[in-house]
């Protein structure tokens, strides 16, 4: 059973779906309010695969885990309240982490948040940064034990608040 992590294709996207829509069901079995408005959409999906941002981490060619990685600048960023970014301006926003519930607990997550980071320092890109709303503490918890410190708050684009995260990369 070899794992590989790559790009993901458009032909992905019927082996994606079905992680976030397990992750939305979570969310709202759990009473987290995040994901529960029809987001992540196919398109938006669709979207990253067709801009190279999908890595998936699959194992004899099923999807086990995804993020999108996302460089450059991200307008929800660009304000920070009741903390600060200790990252430089560069850096890699990870964002839509999915894993299949079956592997929930099995370290995939931390693989890709990894090969995330070496993808990055590969770039010269010296950070990484995510959020996530207060009440997901799987995600919270993901995060932190894979070396990023909470920053402060950050506001979506419809207000929404989420808390935010960095990680310098060395």
């Amino acid at each position: 059973m070899t794992q590989q992590i790559r790009l993901a294709t458009k032909e992905d996207l019927s082996g994606l779906m079905p992680l976030f829509e397990a992750a939305v069901a979570y969310f709202k079995g759990a009473g987290i309010p995040q994901w529960q408005d029809g987001y992540p959409s196919e398109e938006t999906i669709l979207g990253d695969i067709l801009a190279g941002r999908t890595l998936v981490l699959e194992e004899n060619g099923k999807i086990l885990a995804t993020l999108a990685f996302c460089p450059g600048n991200e307008p929800t960023y660009n304000r920070i309240y009741e903390g600060a970014w200790q990252t430089p301006e560069t850096y890699v926003a990870l964002h839509r982490v999915a894993v299949d519930p079956v592997h929930k607990g099995g370290g995939l997550g931390g693989k890709m948040i990894e090969y995330a980071a070496n993808l990055a320092k590969s770039q010269g890109i010296g950070a990484l940064r995510g959020d996530t709303h207060r009440q997901n503490a799987s995600m919270r918890r993901l995060l932190e034990k894979n070396g990023f410190v909470y920053r402060g708050i950050i506001y979506l684009e419809n207000g929404d608040e989420r808390i935010a995260f960095d990680r310098l990369l060395g």
